[in-house]
């Protein structure tokens, strides 16, 4: 049976993990895939009163149908730096204005653009991997530490590792499952 040591070890573990599945899940929402997303906006950033702010902060930005951005500042003088910013971003957007809302159409994804997009997401999931398998460890070095002490049994620490395992494994899973889903989101045209 898991120490309340081995457990809290195990649970701090799971925690760093799934963070790093949370922030692959929301740096993938951040790619284009040929289809209006507004998310696509949140690393955007404009000069707002001198402070780095995303556009999203500044303006409502949303999908009005498959193939548009609007973004709708709520101060006027913001049209101009949101159009610099959106252009700086590198996203394959461009922008036009009619005075009062900046509207981006969304081109379709070319070949390369597509496998270049899947490049970047296994590189961002073998990222996630890298950041849970290092979590691993560090939980490992610290149950052989707790078993030094005499926190823990010998018996103990073994359990502990083989439940560490199964939790790596889970949070490796669910990388893969979401770069398989966003490599389909992408290639589906």
């Amino acid at each position: 049976m898991l120490t309340p040591d081995a457990k809290k070890i195990i649970s701090d573990s799971d925690e760093e993990m799934q963070m790093a599945v949370n922030y692959l899940e929301e740096d993938l929402k951040t790619y284009r895939v040929g289809k209006a997303n507004p998310t696509v906006m949140a690393n955007v950033i404009v000069m707002y009163y001198g402070v780095p702010t995303p556009v999203t902060q500044v303006a409502s930005v949303t999908a009005p149908d498959a193939r548009t951005i609007a973004i709708q500042p709520w101060e006027k003088k913001m049209i101009p730096l949101i159009e610099k910013a959106i252009m700086d971003a590198n996203i394959g957007l461009t922008p036009q204005n009619n005075g009062e809302v900046i509207r981006c159409n969304v081109p379709p994804l070319t070949e390369d653009r597509r496998k270049e997009l899947v490049k970047k997401a296994k590189a961002a999931g073998e990222e996630a991997k890298v950041t849970v398998r290092n979590s691993r460890r560090d939980g490992i070095e610290k149950l052989k530490k707790a078993q030094k002490a005499s926190l823990i049994t010998e018996d103990a620490e073994a359990e502990a590792e083989d439940e560490m395992q199964k939790v790596t494994d889970k949070y490796t899973k669910m990388v893969d499952e979401l770069v398989g889903a966003k490599e389909k989101d992408i290639m589906t045209v």
